[in-house]
């Protein structure tokens, strides 16, 4: 067995989870490959001292990787997205941060969960991703123009609200008059869509989510279409620039410029460990049935 690991280093919550990681792949002859920059600080942590292939970009996984293990919280199994791209490598995200939707493994199970990884007792869980191009084109959105959880605009440099032209599939939908808008997949319908009063999605729902942030008119609530929509935006304001968001990824687009979003032709594929469910998730992450009275 093949697996890449990426992660993220948290001081004190992090150390123990990967030293038991590294434990447990080495006594089952796993074959380990790290990413550089993640390896570089263990070296400098002293947490391992044994040396390993490394990787630096998506173009080093290929299909020889059974599987990417993410160690962190939920931004970094987005980070993680970006390496793995259209490559259908699994990700397994490893929690050591703090609430987390995508990170489901705890550091209280990592011998019990990784052993099912062994014996491949896990499904895959497929994620729909979006799509970003811009017109006139914008060079910070070349490369990586997709994202996993959402897609958002929002405004730069003022207190003033923005207004979101908003078309679907062609047809004008409504000019939104707002701190922004969020166009989220169903898995980011539990991250900034929710906070901004957007509906809960599971997985493996065809839909997407169109969410306002704060707007101005508060008849403007969030809404669900169809995962195949094309999405196109237009933004104007008072700032000669306003702020584009992919996931944690963020960069600064002209007024008047056209964004349009679609459905990505791939998908990433997420390590669903039995015990570990979507909607044991949500009960334990929201505190559901902790109120008696249910």
């Amino acid at each position: 067995m093949k697996v890449a690991i990426y992660g993220q280093y948290y001081q004190n919550s992090t150390e123990p989870i990967i030293k038991d990681i590294f434990i447990f792949f080495n006594k089952n002859n796993v074959e380990l490959v790290i990413e550089s920059t993640f390896l570089g600080m263990l070296y400098e942590k002293g947490i391992v001292q044994k040396e390993y292939n490394t990787f630096s970009s998506h173009l080093e996984l290929d299909q020889s990787f059974d599987m990417l293990i993410s160690i962190g919280g939920d931004g970094t199994i987005l980070r993680a997205a970006t390496l793995v791209r259209d490559s259908g490598i699994p990700i397994l995200g490893i929690n050591a941060g703090r609430l987390g939707f995508l990170a489901t493994v705890q550091k209280e199970n990592i011998d019990e969960f990784l052993q099912i990884v062994i014996e491949e007792k896990y499904t895959l869980s497929k994620r729909t991703l979006l799509s970003l191009s811009c017109t006139p084109p914008n060079e910070a959105l070349q490369d990586i123009n997709f994202a996993m959880n959402e897609i958002s605009v929002s405004r730069k440099d003022t207190t003033s609200m923005i207004t979101i032209d908003t078309y679907l599939n062609g047809e004008f939908l409504n000019s939104y008059w707002a701190d922004g808008l969020i166009v989220s997949t169903p898995t980011g319908s539990t991250g900034y869509s929710l906070s901004c009063g957007g509906p809960i999605l599971t997985p493996d729902v065809k839909s997407l989510v169109i969410t306002p942030i704060a707007p101005h008119n508060l008849n403007a609530r969030p809404l669900v279409i169809p995962d195949e929509t094309e999405i196109r935006l237009k933004v104007s304001g008072r700032e000669e620039h306003y702020l584009v968001s992919l996931d944690s990824r963020i960069t600064s687009v002209k007024n008047e410029s056209i964004l349009t979003i679609r459905k990505t032709p791939f998908q990433i594929n997420m390590v669903e460990i039995p015990e570990e469910t979507f909607l044991k998730t949500l009960r334990t992450k929201l505190l559901w049935g902790e109120d008696k009275r249910n």
